[in-house]
């Protein structure tokens, strides 16, 4: 039987995993990574499928999960699936409503390079910040098209809240990228008006 030091001991994609059961489904290691890519990649990270694996045995050995192997219609070999346990289910309630929410860690690959702008060419900042707009962009209409496939489901309502919270980061980010690049030009245009007026004039 899982325990109380079993509970604290788990890492959050546990937590993940088992959230992803939780919505009542009996999924495979597949559908898990295909779920995870529709919600847990917009906000937190998307598992890898080792992660997956590895972290539905140590769900399976804390007896928050069970699994079973199901035969294919194809004749392919049997695929194994995925449920969670009553004990799963109020372990992850719990740790929902109890455990603290860590506030979120800023890791902005744009952002450290801007700051590093004084070893780049202007055309090399612009190009870092152009592409994160087109990166922005792609996440944004990712979310769209997510809600559109989350809405259908009833168990997925606070999950589609998250896609549209997503859909508004992802817009954000893309609008703080193209103030950026004005916010540039205009760092630019400043510095080009600092050299003409610091260089000497020819006397007349």
């Amino acid at each position: 039987m899982a325990d109380e030091t079993n509970r604290r001991a788990l890492p959050a994609t546990s937590w993940a995993v088992l959230g992803l059961l939780s919505f009542g489904e009996e999924l495979s290691g597949y559908d898990l990574k295909k779920w995870s890519d529709r919600s847990l990649t917009f906000f937190y990270w998307s598992p890898s499928f080792s992660q997956i694996y590895s972290e539905l045995k140590r769900l399976e050995k804390a007896g928050y999960a069970t699994s079973r192997l199901v035969a294919q219609e194809t004749g392919t070999r049997d695929k194994r699936v995925y449920r969670i346990t009553d004990e799963g289910m109020e372990a992850v309630r719990t740790w929902a409503r109890e455990a603290p929410v860590d506030p979120p860690v800023l890791k902005h690959g744009p952002m450290l390079r801007l700051w590093l702008g004084h070893l780049l060419e202007p055309e090399q900042m612009r190009e870092v910040l152009a592409r994160h707009q087109e990166f922005a962009e792609q996440m944004r209409l990712r979310a769209v098209a997510d809600v559109e496939v989350a809405k259908d489901e009833a168990a997925w309502a606070h999950p589609a809240l998250t896609l549209k919270w997503a859909e508004r980061y992802y817009a954000s980010e893309r609008d703080l990228a193209a103030a950026m690049l004005e916010d540039i030009e205009a760092l630019e245009a400043a510095r080009a008006a600092a050299r003409a007026d610091a260089a000497p004039r020819s006397g007349g």
